[in-house]
C-alpha cells in the first residue's frame, strides 16, 4: 500500500475522529483497496467493494469528510478485516 494510502487509513481508525480528511484521500484508499468508483447523481458516489456498493456523499464546498462518514467507512473497512 502506497505511503499516503496508509496515512489516510490510519486517519480513518483514529480515535477521537478525525473531522479533516479529504474525501480525495478516502477515494483514493478505496481504489487501492480494489474498488470499483462511481459517480451518482448529484454528490453521491457509488463504491463497489467486498462484493457489495456504498453510496457516499462527496463532501462541499469544503472538501473534508465529516465524522459521521469517517466512522461509517471505519466500520465497514473493520467488517472486512481491513484494518492499519
Amino acid at each position: 500500500m502506497k505511503k499516503k494510502n496508509q496515512r489516510t487509513l490510519d486517519a480513518i481508525f483514529a480515535r477521537p475522529t478525525p473531522a479533516n480528511i479529504q474525501w480525495r484521500d478516502i477515494q483514493a484508499l478505496f481504489t487501492e483497496l480494489g474498488a470499483e468508483v462511481s459517480e451518482r447523481e448529484g454528490s453521491r458516489v457509488g463504491v463497489y467493494l467486498f462484493g457489495e456498493i456504498r453510496v457516499f456523499h462527496r463532501p462541499h464546498p469544503s472538501p473534508d469528510t465529516d465524522k459521521g462518514a469517517v466512522a461509517s467507512i471505519r466500520r465497514w473497512l473493520e467488517l472486512h478485516g481491513v484494518t492499519p
